[in-house]
């Protein structure tokens, strides 16, 4: 039977726990292209992206290789997409060339949920629109664990554009399945009450939480996915919820600062809070290398079998 990551909840603390643990065990592979594994040889994992990325598409081909599988890179605007064919289509004709897992990034929520239905393939989610994006959200647990040596019991902020964020979505789901405190952070217009149905709390005062927090996780605008005016401006959200020196000193002395990227340095985190010895967004980087060779190792072990 295949074995798909749609989503976090479907895993559950365990699958989310031994993931981790997977990760911190292919870890030393993860950056070093010369102790490359065997663990996927003769296997076939196919990145379909239909949204822009650096640091996802290229860890996924840099994680798959690494475990010595072959790797197919798809980009739409060079596609058949660009010519009328659907997205089932596109994947199914991938598929058909002996693909073995297919990694997804769609704009619309649920694309890697219909492909998952409509292939053999494993399908793993690498983001669909405002929804989810599971392995940003691994990523970011296990370089929390990784720095803090724990999840459980740690307050985790996340500022800014949280309504659109898939990544807020995921961080908030896996950080309260390993046991952390989550607060949302950021404008009403961007950070409504209802997401305290989902066990966070809520605040739209920055400066009056963030000496309580111990990881603070900054999240872009999403331009692309809301309607203008719900922000005043950019340099007003930079003045109201921006990190930066000043917020810094007020923050505790070993309070870790991450961003999933890309940064947009002056806005959510200025240069010298982005690049100062408390910022983990390069070992986030990092860490993504070897959570998703945790990932595509996972879907093709032993109880998924891919196309089988």
């Amino acid at each position: 039977m295949k074995r798909d990551l749609l989503g976090l909840a479907e895993l559950g603390r365990d699958g989310i726990v031994a993931i981790l643990d997977l990760a911190r065990e292919l870890a030393p592979h993860a950056t070093e292209g010369r102790r490359k594994r065997v663990d996927l040889a003769g296997r076939t994992v196919a990145n379909l992206f239909f949204e822009a990325s650096t640091r996802t598409r290229i860890s996924f081909g840099l994680a798959a290789r690494r475990l010595g599988a072959d790797v197919i890179d798809y980009t739409a605007s060079a596609g058949s997409t660009q010519k009328g064919e659907t997205l089932v289509d596109t994947a199914r004709n991938i598929e058909a060339m002996g693909v073995d897992v297919v990694v997804c990034r769609h704009a619309y929520a649920g694309a890697p949920h219909l492909l998952a239905r409509r292939l053999r393939a494993s399908v793993v989610n690498a983001g669909d629109g405002a929804h989810e994006h599971p392995t940003q959200g691994l990523l970011d647990a296990y370089t929390v664990r990784e720095a803090l040596g724990r999840v459980e019991g740690v307050r985790i902020a996340l500022i800014g554009d949280i309504i659109h964020s898939r990544v807020a979505r995921s961080a908030l789901r896996v950080f309260r399945a390993l046991g952390g405190h989550v607060t949302l952070i950021g404008p009403p217009t961007l950070v409504p009450r209802t997401f305290e149905k989902l066990g966070a709390a809520v605040s739209w005062d920055l400066d009056e939480v963030l000496p309580e927090q111990d990881v603070v996780v900054a999240l872009r605008i999403q331009h692309e996915r809301q309607d203008a005016g719900l922000i005043p401006s950019v340099r007003e959200f930079a003045r109201l919820y921006g990190i930066d020196a000043r917020r810094l000193e007020r923050m505790k002395p070993s309070c870790a600062i991450m961003h999933p990227g890309p940064v947009m340095r002056g806005v959510e985190v200025t240069s010298d809070v982005a690049d100062s010895p408390r910022s983990l967004v390069l070992r986030q980087t990092t860490n993504g290398v070897a959570v998703r060779m945790a990932v595509l190792k996972w879907v093709l072990g032993p109880e998924g079998q891919g196309r089988g």
